[in-house]
């Protein structure tokens, strides 16, 4: 009897590492094509935004959901399309990103208070988790890394390619590895002043 019990909970923790695994290869393989179609990808988020709208509309005069609810959802979609404005470059500290991840949450906890209030099914319940509210920052998270292996494309008049990479357009402020090159070009090879 003990035999097969500590058989089965072995089991399980081979399934969980194994279903582990295949997430995490799926998502490595997600990012990987997001990284290279990133204007695919923006159309495919735009979409998802526009019918998670048809949706929490269609929600709200067919199945009487609250207004709080979709309203906020409605808003939430608003912001969502404002992070598309500059995909695949998310700030994580722009106000549309932190708005965007309050608005989450709060989306979040006005579901589960009206999913506790009224019974539906859980397939219904879940429906409206994964539509509603988890598609979107769901592709929005995966396609986080997918402004960083970007070529650079916004330059100002007299700026070089490479010097708009690093310092990103803001002038005399260096940080991370071009700082430290700079930092160990002048202690080891010290700039000569020209003499005229």
């Amino acid at each position: 009897m003990w035999f097969i019990y500590l058989l089965s909970w072995l089991s399980l923790v081979i399934q969980v590492s194994f279903v582990t695994l295949a997430i995490a290869a799926g998502l490595y393989y997600l990012a990987e094509l997001i990284e290279e179609y990133t204007v695919a990808t923006s159309r495919i988020i735009k979409y998802m935004i526009m019918f998670s709208t048809g949706v929490l509309a269609s929600l709200y005069l067919f199945e009487g959901f609250p207004m709080l609810m979709v309203g906020l959802g409605l808003f939430t979609n608003l912001v969502y399309f404002g992070l598309l404005q500059t995909f695949p470059y998310i700030l994580l500290s722009s106000p549309n990103f932190i708005l965007s991840c309050v608005l989450v949450v709060v989306n979040h906890y006005l579901a589960f208070q009206y999913f506790a209030q009224e019974y539906y099914p859980f397939s219904e319940v879940l429906a409206y988790f994964t539509i509603c509210l988890w598609v979107i920052p769901f592709g929005f998270f995966v396609s986080l890394s997918a402004g960083e292996n970007v070529l650079p494309s916004t330059m100002q008049p007299g700026d070089d390619v490479v010097s708009n990479y690093f310092t990103k357009g803001k002038r005399g402020k260096r940080s991370g590895i071009l700082l430290v090159f700079s930092f160990l070009k002048e202690a080891v090879v010290p700039s000569r002043q020209k003499m005229y």
